[in-house]
C-alpha cells in the first residue's frame, strides 16, 4: 500500500514538473523567460543529488566510455549532420548556414555557450534526474527511455515549431538510450552539445531559439 501511494505521488510530481511547468512557461513567458529558470532548477537538483546517499559529485563528470562507443557516436554525428544539411537544402534553402554567415560572432559564442550552459544542464534534468528519481514510476527500461524522450520533446513546445518537437523526440530517445547504456551524463551532454551546435550551424537554429532572428 505504501509503495502504491509513493508511486501515485511520484506520478503527480512527474506530471507537474515535466508537463505542467512547460505549459505554464508557454503561456507566461512574458513574465518568466524559459531560459531563466534553467540555473535555479540545476541548483535545486544539485541540492537534491547531494542528499542522496549513493550520489558522488564525480558522477556528474564521469566519462569512462570505450573507444568502440566513441567511434559509433562519431558516425552517428556525421550522419546526423548530413541529414540536417540535406533537410535544410530541401525545405529551408534560404536558411542554410544562416547564423555563421550572418552573425559569426554569435555563432562562435554559441559554440561555447550551448554545450556548457544548455546541453549539459538539460542532460542533468532529463537523463540523470529523471532516471534516478522516477525509476520506480517506469520500472521497465524502455518506458524510462520513452518518458525521457517524450518529456524532453514536450518542453520544446516553447519554440512553437513542429520540427523542433520531432527532432527533440528522436534525439531525446537516442540520448536516453545512450545514458541508460553508459550511465554517463557527461557523455550524453557532449553528444547533445554537438548535435545542438550542428543545428545552429546548418540553419535550423530559429526552431530552437526564440530570439535568434533578431541577431541575423
Amino acid at each position: 500500500m505504501k509503495n502504491k501511494s509513493k508511486t501515485y505521488y511520484l506520478g503527480i510530481e512527474f506530471t507537474i514538473l515535466f508537463f505542467g511547468v512547460p505549459i505554464f512557461l508557454l503561456f507566461e513567458k512574458s513574465i518568466v523567460h524559459p531560459t531563466s529558470i534553467l540555473l535555479p532548477i540545476l541548483i535545486a537538483l544539485i541540492i537534491y543529488f547531494r542528499k542522496q546517499k549513493d550520489f558522488k559529485t564525480k558522477d556528474l563528470f564521469r566519462l569512462g566510455i570505450s573507444k568502440k562507443i566513441w567511434l559509433k557516436q562519431v558516425f552517428v554525428l556525421i550522419a546526423s549532420g548530413i541529414f540536417l544539411v540535406v533537410y535544410v537544402l530541401l525545405f529551408e534553402p534560404d536558411s542554410l548556414f544562416n547564423l555563421p554567415r550572418q552573425n559569426p560572432v554569435i555563432w562562435g559564442i554559441m559554440l561555447i555557450f550551448y554545450p556548457v550552459f544548455s546541453a549539459y544542464g538539460q542532460e542533468i534534468i532529463y537523463r540523470k534526474f529523471l532516471f534516478k528519481r522516477y525509476n520506480p514510476l517506469f520500472q521497465k527500461k524502455w518506458l524510462l527511455i520513452l518518458a525521457s524522450g517524450v518529456t524532453f520533446s514536450f518542453v520544446h513546445i516553447l519554440f512553437f515549431s513542429t520540427l523542433s518537437l520531432v527532432l527533440t523526440f528522436i534525439a531525446g530517445i537516442y540520448l536516453a538510450w545512450i545514458y541508460e547504456k553508459t550511465q554517463s551524463v557527461m557523455f550524453t551532454a557532449i553528444l547533445h552539445g554537438i548535435v545542438g551546435f550542428l543545428i545552429f550551424t546548418v540553419g535550423l537554429g530559429q526552431h530552437f531559439w526564440l530570439d535568434m532572428m533578431e541577431w541575423l
